[in-house]
């Protein structure tokens, strides 16, 4: 357990206000590809202000479709510093990683460098960052986007080198086969569906140990079993250790 997660459960632990800032790309800005279904940051919200009966807290979604992290960082003012957050989740890297398109090709190092100064920028504001690896896409029909899983592996070398506590969604849409698409988790090949809304925010909320025994936690677990069941994996949420 590191010094982040430690102050992240204390941070939690007590009964002052925290803002919240999750900041992104098309992932976590939610639109249309939930048809009319909750986006992870907006479980995670029910979760917060809700189930923990944290309503004190604030819940910032800044995220823009189609960014990459170079212009979150160009516009860091006003996608994270104006909110004064105590706590900033970025989730990162799915167009960064494209080949495709008009934008220059981002090479993984490059991208590690710019996670790094992301995240120092976080600190000096004294809030505490977290780091969220992209979830698995359908690389057969997103070539452009194939080198994916090595702008994950990128997330998580800067999330232990600096420190950081880590939400693995690439390694939690892997287990469903093929980069979640098997799963039905998709609505086009990288995007995430409802349900894989729900299993972005019980991955985040898992990681970050909030109680399992919360009707959020519990609703988000069966539609991800239900999915994981329809998907044929054989695999349960329960199976992989929930916390009680």
């Amino acid at each position: 357990m590191n010094s982040d997660f430690s102050a992240l459960r204390y941070a939690l632990s007590t009964p002052a206000g925290k803002t919240w800032v999750f900041t992104g790309d098309s992932i976590t800005h939610g639109l249309l590809h939930t048809q009319g279904q909750r986006s992870y940051t907006e479980h995670l919200h029910e979760l917060i202000r809700g189930d923990l009966e944290r309503t004190d807290d604030i819940v910032i979604n800044s995220a823009i479709s189609g960014w990459r992290l170079a212009q979150i960082l160009d516009d860091f003012e006003r996608r994270v510093a104006m909110w004064r957050p105590d706590i900033v989740a970025l989730m990162i890297g799915t167009n960064d990683c494209s080949t495709g398109g008009v934008f220059p090709v981002i090479e993984p190092d490059a991208f590690r460098g710019s996670l790094r100064k992301f995240v120092r920028r976080v600190r000096e504001r004294g809030a505490l960052p977290v780091l969220q690896t992209q979830p698995g896409i359908d690389i057969a029909n997103a070539p452009e986007r194939a080198r994916i899983g090595e702008f994950a592996q990128a997330v998580r070398d800067i999330a232990a080198e600096e420190g950081v506590v880590l939400v693995d969604h690439y390694a939690r849409y892997g287990e469903f086969g093929d980069g979640g698409a098997a799963g039905g988790l998709l609505n086009d090949p990288f995007h995430p569906n409802g349900a894989g809304h729900a299993m972005l925010a019980l991955e985040f909320a898992t990681s970050v140990e909030f109680p399992a025994h919360l009707p959020t936690m519990r609703h988000l677990e069966e539609r991800v079993d239900a999915r994981q069941r329809s998907a044929g994996t054989g695999l349960t949420r329960s199976g992989r250790g929930i916390r009680p």
